[in-house]
């Protein structure tokens, strides 16, 4: 589905994805110390959806817009969020596994899987750039992981790898829910949904909290709010290949965030094999940029 050209803001929503890096990155840490601090992933997880339903409804109460929230599409939002909430568990899963700039990087090979998708499921034709570009993405991932070395973690590598296919999943339905849904709708119903699921297994996960631990799950709430709703709304004013360019600022975050906290800078594999992924994603943002000029222009010429 394309959104109609009116909603098209293209700078716009280049700078809202440049945001939702930022908010995400930071979303990240607190995933990283709660995790740390004994809080097991489940519970996490549902602290983190719980808020965005009483907040948004509050929200929209306030402003007198409830009506906001109403949609026609709920198969599609739950079909949503049932593949958001696989993608959190891997991706918070990746984050508990690997160093903050390692498992970021891995999250970047979304691009890649992308491609991989639209070839196998959507049967799309996919062209040498393309292809090529999977290859050297692939090999980026080599060059890090280094199988065997022992210097990552193979499960923590093939976590943050899952994580990376389930985003691309995810991009493709929030992309198509943005043409008829508000952003906030999106974000709601996906908090509603998941919830369900999480708070069924509460009773067998849940411990008493410190007050540290309280905060940090009250700033990963905000912070993954704030991130959800800037990633939704950039992808209703572009294009997903645009925008997802913006992403490749998270692992300057990342790695300043990974020396702040924990005193760490990625090894040589990582400064080797990140730009070869990076690399691997422009090129197919370039190249998708290019498809749809070409698509634009044969739909004038008709």
């Amino acid at each position: 589905m394309t959104a109609p050209a009116a909603n098209q803001r293209p700078l716009f929503a280049l700078l809202i994805r440049l945001g939702a890096a930022f908010v995400l990155s930071v979303m990240l840490v607190f995933v990283k110390l709660v995790t740390e601090s004994g809080v097991s992933l489940t519970e996490t997880l549902f602290w983190r959806q719980l808020p965005t339903v009483p907040l948004l409804l509050a929200w929209f109460a306030s402003q007198k817009r409830l009506s906001v929230l109403g949609s026609r599409r709920m198969k599609s939002h739950a079909g949503r969020a049932m593949t958001g909430l696989a993608g959190m568990f891997l991706n918070f899963g990746a984050v508990t596994l690997l160093p903050l700039a390692e498992a970021t990087t891995f999250n970047f090979t979304s691009a890649i899987w992308a491609v991989v998708l639209s070839a196998l499921i959507l049967h799309e034709k996919v062209g040498p750039w393309r292809w090529g570009a999977v290859l050297l993405g692939f090999a980026g991932v080599l060059v890090i992981a280094r199988p065997g070395s022992g210097e990552l973690p193979a499960l923590g590598a093939a976590v943050a790898l899952g994580a990376a296919f389930m985003i691309a999943l995810i991009s493709i339905q929030i992309r198509d829910l943005a043409q008829t849904e508000h952003p906030l709708t999106i974000v709601f119903w996906f908090a509603a949904f998941s919830i369900v699921p999480l708070g069924i297994a509460m009773p067998f996960v849940m411990t008493a909290h410190t007050p540290y631990q309280w905060m940090l799950l009250g700033g990963l709430a905000l912070f993954g709010l704030l991130g959800q709703f800037l990633l939704t709304a950039a992808l209703r004013y572009g294009a997903v290949a645009s925008v997802i360019v913006m992403d490749y600022s998270s692992l300057v975050w990342a790695t300043l965030f990974g020396w702040l906290v924990y005193g760490l800078l990625p090894g040589a594999s990582m400064w080797l094999g990140a730009p070869l992924i990076v690399g691997a994603g422009l090129m197919i943002a370039w190249r998708e940029h290019r498809l749809s000029l070409q698509k634009a222009r044969a739909m004038v010429g008709e």
